[in-house]
């Protein structure tokens, strides 16, 4: 298996603070790696630094073997998308126009061609609108592709930021906490999704806090508490790890642990 994402050493530090500390992470060519930990943990600046958001105050992060850079359009360029946990559409653009967008990194037509609509021009935006039915139906919402984002059902919405993911054909993809806020029914829809998008042979790293969903569904699940990587492995064996038990639920006392 062939290596996509090989994170090094990342550290993170916010004056005084370090948010995250020396954090290893290798992803393999399509696979699906869950990354959880309790609230506060640095997952989410561990994927700041991974796509750009945030510069790193030592380590390096690779793409296919290549140092990814620090702006985030670059890191799209590369071939790294990802979700947000509070998701960020644009609100009056149609679902179609959101996917669109995703496109652009990577048309190539010109300011001067852009202007003048050029055949270049047209023929990308042609192709640009044909992506973007095709990832709408891809991820179920062929149907509603003329409606406003703000719309949407919120189960809908988070399905179309992974749309527009993807109509920047990554090799990766950072979903954070794809199945925040779901009722069940919508959580067992985004696995599915996410099992097609694996199929697609992309790989994936996920930030979820459903244990049921991260367990049943990754390959690997590697282990966030304060800013440090706990441990990595299965997920089985991380399941039944008992320093992951205590992250979560806290280490009982001497006094509870002798009553």
């Amino acid at each position: 298996m062939s290596t996509v994402l090989e994170a090094t050493a990342v550290t993170k530090r916010f004056g005084g603070l370090t948010a995250v500390k020396s954090v290893d992470l290798t992803v393999g060519e399509g696979e699906v790696v869950g990354l959880i930990g309790p609230n506060g943990a640095g997952k989410t600046t561990f994927f700041n630094c991974l796509t750009g958001l945030e510069t790193p105050s030592a380590g390096t992060v690779l793409y296919r073997g290549n140092a990814l850079p620090t702006r985030p359009d670059l890191v799209t360029k590369a071939g790294v998308a990802r979700t947000f946990q509070n998701i960020r559409l644009f609100p009056n653009m149609t679902a179609l126009e959101n996917v669109i967008v995703g496109r652009h990194s990577r048309t190539k037509a010109g300011v001067l061609s852009a202007v003048g609509r050029g055949p270049r021009y047209r023929r990308e935006e042609r192709e640009s609108e044909e992506k973007a039915r095709e990832l709408l139906a891809f991820v179920g919402l062929g149907k509603v592709r003329n409606e406003l984002a703000k719309s949407l059902p919120y189960g809908d919405q988070r399905r179309l930021e992974i749309a527009r993911a993807l109509a920047t054909d990554p090799g990766l993809l950072l979903l954070d906490e794809p199945t925040a806020g779901m009722n069940p029914k919508e959580t067992a829809e985004t696995k599915t999704l996410v099992r097609a998008v694996q199929d697609r042979g992309i790989a994936i790293v996920l930030i979820e806090h459903d244990m049921r969903f991260v367990f049943g569904l990754c390959d690997r699940v590697a282990v966030l508490v304060q800013g440090e990587k706990l441990m990595e492995g299965p997920p089985a064996q991380v399941q039944a790890d008992e320093r992951v038990v205590a992250a979560y639920l806290g280490t009982p006392t001497e006094g509870e642990e002798s009553a």
